[in-house]
């Protein structure tokens, strides 16, 4: 037997217990039926478990989600309603209710680096799925998944995080998903209009403005954006330009169609990294004064959601993306060097088509069964040229090609689960999920300065995934979760076929893997409180580590095995729910939530290895804040706090003089205060302060340099509607 006919035994077994459970109850209630039965006495309290779920639904997403079951999964959702505006897409304030999601921040708004429980990079959020509405944001999902686009805050409703399970649900990668959520208009919403502008330090200007209606069966959405900043360096200025489309049509109430387009633009200066030495001298200091980075990315998505009656419901999506990726990169210099003598123009384009389709089949006592398919493909060309012009234009390929590749992947997946409601409140959730990856890259050009061959490899690989939930409901709004799953990082264009090496591996290594264990207990037992409190195990192997062995040139290191364990804790609590002052829409919230993690390595071919904690692997993730809220005011003061990390897996400082790198990244706190004030209803005034105390700082950094974060920066602005 094949190993795929072996992993699709449990598919089928998971099919068949539903299939029988289903026809027993059927039969059971059938019109042919008259047999008399015995029901058992049922005691009705009470206890109103609707106000419960209402309470929790503000924390974490529905137990069954559409057709995503997420009972079991640990899940956090921000509504971002509920807190003041985020100008500039400040992830610190954006993911300040996420627990342990750490941002490696960087003043260039075209890269957005995150990492979670010490599996991860500063290498644009490698190892975190990120999704919007569901579709996956990368470049190419599977063979380059870097993230190089985020959407404008202002566009989205929420953002989820989804632990252990996410690769059971949408797909490839050992951490979790973090899915946002794009704004829609409300049901009833008239024809409304509102812009939105922001002005603020070092050249700061936002502007947003939206046109929406919801009335009858037709809804519609449209935005604009555009952020400019001068940047805390020279070279480091940005423009950052977004516009979305949203059409929805409702013929009735079973069934809508919807089409959603988004556009996203980002150009800015690339300042350079800074050696430890350097930073130290003058953080403000320019190493490549030439480099720029431009990011374009279109998307366009068709989806259809439909209730077919007898408990039978669909969701399906197909999309389309393009995404465009242009650096012009030369050697670092110090400030005393002459300039360098030519410079690296560099364009990775990715057209990737998708479709995810979803049923779900509601059964029984509060069962449900879900079952779907993803399709996906991407073609990627990756080229470079080198041309003496340091300021050559992106578009300019009169310089000489020094790389020219051809790299193509395909993705197919199968998955079900079933939640089973059982006696005492008691819920078990088996899932399986069948992958299949294909990764291609064909050369027709090789970097001068390498001797190998021309690369032409092909990778393809079959994974079986299997996850197991179990909870329990207990108490008043409480509920334990337990949830095992394991997950995988896909093969990528770099790993079979590192283009700046003369290593030739000739098909990649093993693949990395991890299994995901979490068992913890949340719920708003009392009005205003909500908690969350687990404990994980993570297993992850065969890490890789990005090495650098030039000022832009990268090699991928496998340096062993990695076990993550720790305590994640999450705690809500409004100060007015038990007074008056709650039903006047008043609120004073404050949160805390912490990420207490112990992770090493437990295995390495690397001598020395075993025992080393893992790169960007901080003992604690401390994130916290207060706000106050009513119908006219939305008043938040936020606090980040990272312990200090190394950010290399050997745990060694590099280089010496002004290369100097220490082995690791100093320990900080940042806070931010933000503010909307809703003078009347047309008119909203906007102020806040992004690392008030000025903190100087760092979180990313390469062997070849770090890159500061940003010092304190003020806004304030004012927004109109009608």
């Amino acid at each position: 037997m094949s190993p795929l006919r072996r992993a699709a035994l449990p598919l089928a077994l998971l099919l068949s217990l539903v299939s029988l459970s289903v026809s027993a109850q059927e039969d059971d209630q059938g019109p042919g039926s008259h047999k008399a039965t015995n029901l058992p006495t049922v005691n009705v309290h009470g206890e109103d478990w609707r106000k419960y779920l209402k309470a929790k639904l503000q924390y974490q997403m529905p137990e069954v989600d559409g057709p995503k079951i997420t009972v079991t999964k640990k899940t956090t959702v921000t509504h971002l309603e509920n807190q003041p505006t985020v100008i500039g897409n400040n992830l610190n304030q954006t993911l300040a209710r996420t627990p342990g999601v750490l941002v490696s921040e960087q003043p260039t708004p075209t890269q957005f680096n995150l990492s979670y429980r010490g599996i991860g990079n500063p290498q644009e959020a490698e190892y975190v799925l990120v999704m919007q509405d569901g579709i996956p944001m990368e470049g190419d999902w599977i063979g380059f998944p870097t993230l190089y686009a985020f959407p404008l805050t202002q566009s989205l409703s929420q953002v989820q995080l989804i632990r252990g399970g996410s690769s059971l649900l949408y797909g490839p990668e050992p951490a979790p998903v973090i899915n946002l959520v794009s704004k829609r208009p409300a049901l009833g919403t008239p024809l409304t209009v509102s812009t939105e502008n922001v002005v603020g330090q070092r050249g700061l200007f936002s502007n947003y403005n939206v046109i929406e209606r919801n009335q009858g069966a037709w809804a519609f959405r449209a935005d604009a954006g555009y952020v400019h900043s001068d940047g805390t360096r020279g070279n480091d200025g940005s423009q950052n330009r977004q516009a979305d489309l949203y059409l929805a049509y409702k013929p009735d109430e079973h069934q809508q169609w919807w089409l959603d387009f988004h556009a996203i633009s980002a150009v800015s200066g690339d300042p350079g990294r800074l050696s430890y030495t350097l930073w130290q001298r003058d953080p403000r200091t320019v190493t490549t004064p030439y480099n720029h980075d431009w990011a374009n990315r279109d998307q366009l998505v068709l989806g259809h959601t439909h209730d077919f009656g007898h408990r039978w419901s669909l969701e399906a999506k197909l999309w389309f993306t393009y995404q465009d990726l242009v650096s012009r990169a030369a050697k670092a210099q110090l400030p005393d060097q002459l300039p360098p003598a030519s410079t690296t123009l560099q364009d990775e384009a990715f057209r990737t088509y998708g479709t995810d389709v979803r049923l779900r089949k509601n059964w029984g006592q509060g069962n449900a069964f879900t079952i779907g398919a993803v399709l996906f493909h991407g073609s990627d060309p990756f080229r470079q040229w080198s041309s003496p012009d340091l300021t050559v234009a992106r578009d300019d390929r009169a310089g000489k090609q020094i790389l020219n590749q051809r790299r193509s992947t395909q993705y197919a997946s199968v998955f079900a689960e079933n939640v089973f409601r059982l006696p005492h409140r008691i819920h078990i959730v088996p899932s399986v999920r069948l992958e299949r990856e294909r990764v291609a890259v064909d050369e027709t050009t090789r970097p001068p300065f390498l001797s190998r061959p021309l690369i032409h490899e092909a990778d393809t690989r079959h994974m079986p995934l299997f996850g197991l939930g179990l909870g329990n409901d207990f108490g008043h709004g409480n509920e334990t979760y337990f949830n095992v799953s394991q997950g995988w990082r896909p093969l990528r264009f770099f790993d079979i076929a590192p283009p700046f090496s003369n290593l030739m591996q000739g098909h990649a290594a093993q693949l990395s893997k991890s299994v995901s264990w979490e068992a913890g207990v949340h719920g708003a037992p009392v009005a205003g409180l909500y908690y969350d409190v687990s404990v994980f195990w993570i297993n992850f192997r065969n890490r890789l580590e990005t090495q650098y062995i030039n000022a832009i040139d990268t090699v991928y290191v496998n340096t062993g095995d990695t076990r993550s364990r720790g305590l994640e804790a999450q705690f809500d609590y409004d100060f007015f729910a038990l007074t008056d002052y709650a039903t006047q829409g008043e609120h004073l919230e404050a949160f805390v939530n912490a990420s207490l993690l112990n992770a090493r390595f437990t295995a390495s071919r690397i001598a020395g290895q075993i025992g080393k904690t893992p790169a960007f692997s901080p003992d604690y993730l401390l994130k916290t804040g207060i706000t106050w809220r009513n119908e006219r005011v939305k008043l938040s003061l936020t606090a980040v706090s990272s312990a200090a990390q190394y950010w290399q897996d050997s745990n060694q400082a590099y280089g010496s003089g002004l290369t100097y790198m220490p082995a690791r990244i100093p320990a900080y706190t940042v806070v931010d205060v933000a503010s909307d004030w809703q003078l009347n209803p047309s008119l909203r005034l906007l102020a806040g302060v992004s690392n008030l105390g000025d903190r100087r700082y760092f979180d990313r950094v390469w062997q070849n340099g770090l890159e500061p974060a940003v010092g304190r920066t003020w806004y304030t602005g004012f927004a109109v509607s009608y």
